[in-house]
C-alpha cells in the first residue's frame, strides 16, 4: 500500500512538473513571438536591408552558445529576447521581398496562417494524445542535416528546383520537430523552459520561411 501511495504521489509530482514546463514554455514562446513580430515590423516599415549572412550566423551561433551556458541563470531571459528579436528583425527584409511580388500580401498572410495552424494542431495532438515521438529523433536529425547541407550547396548553385525541394523537405522536418519537441516536454526529455522556447521558436521560424518559399513558387507557376 505504501509503495502504491508513493507511486501515485510521484506520478502527481511528475504531472505537475510537466504542466508547469508546458505553461512556462508556451507563455515565454508567446511573448518572444510577439517581440519578434515587433522587430520584424520595424525592419519592414524602415525598409531595412539584409544583414550580412556571416555576421548573422556569428550572432545567432554566439547567442545560442551563450543561451546554452546561461540557461539556468538570470541572463537566460534577456538572451532569448535578444535572439528572437534579432531573428525577427532579420526576417523583415525577407518579408519585404515577398511583399514586393504579385499577391505578396496574400502569400505572407497564407504562410503565417498555415504556420500557426500547423503549430497549434501538432502541439495539441502531441499533448492530448500523450504519444511518445522520440522515435522520430534520428530521422529528423538526418533530415535537418540534409536541409542544412543542401541549403549551403544551393548558395553556390542557385538552383530553383533544389530550393523548392529543400523547402518541401524543410516543412516536413520542422513540422516533425514540433511534435518531437512537444513530446520531449511531456515525457521528461526536456526540463528547461527557456531552451524549449528557443527550440520551438526556431521550428516555427523555419517552418514559416519554408512555407513562404513554397507558396511564392506555386504562385509564380500559376
Amino acid at each position: 500500500m505504501q509503495d502504491q501511495i508513493q507511486y501515485a504521489s510521484s506520478g502527481r509530482e511528475s504531472a505537475l512538473a510537466t504542466n508547469k514546463l508546458l505553461r512556462n514554455t508556451y507563455a515565454l514562446l508567446s511573448m518572444t513571438l510577439l517581440f519578434s513580430a515587433l522587430t520584424a515590423s520595424i525592419a519592414i516599415f524602415t525598409n531595412a536591408g539584409f544583414i550580412n549572412p556571416i555576421i548573422s550566423l556569428v550572432v545567432m551561433l554566439g547567442t545560442l552558445f551563450a543561451l546554452h551556458r546561461a540557461q539556468n541563470s538570470v541572463w537566460s531571459l534577456p538572451l532569448v529576447f535578444f535572439f528572437t528579436g534579432f531573428l525577427g528583425y532579420s526576417l523583415g527584409p525577407i518579408i519585404n521581398l515577398y511583399l514586393g511580388m504579385a499577391n505578396g500580401g496574400q502569400i505572407v498572410a497564407t504562410a503565417l496562417a498555415l504556420t500557426g495552424i500547423t503549430f497549434l494542431g501538432l502541439s495539441a495532438y502531441a499533448i492530448s494524445s500523450r504519444r511518445d515521438f522520440s522515435f522520430m529523433g534520428g530521422f529528423l536529425l538526418t533530415g535537418l542535416i540534409v536541409v542544412v547541407l543542401a541549403s549551403i550547396a544551393n548558395i553556390f548553385f542557385a538552383m530553383p528546383a533544389l530550393q523548392l525541394a529543400i523547402s518541401a523537405v524543410g516543412v516536413l522536418v520542422f513540422s516533425g520537430l514540433i511534435l518531437f519537441d512537444t513530446s520531449r516536454m511531456i515525457h521528461g526529455g526536456a526540463t528547461n523552459y527557456v531552451m524549449m522556447t528557443v527550440s520551438l521558436y526556431l521550428n516555427i521560424y523555419n517552418l514559416f520561411t519554408m512555407l513562404l518559399h513554397l507558396l511564392s513558387a506555386f504562385s509564380s507557376n500559376d
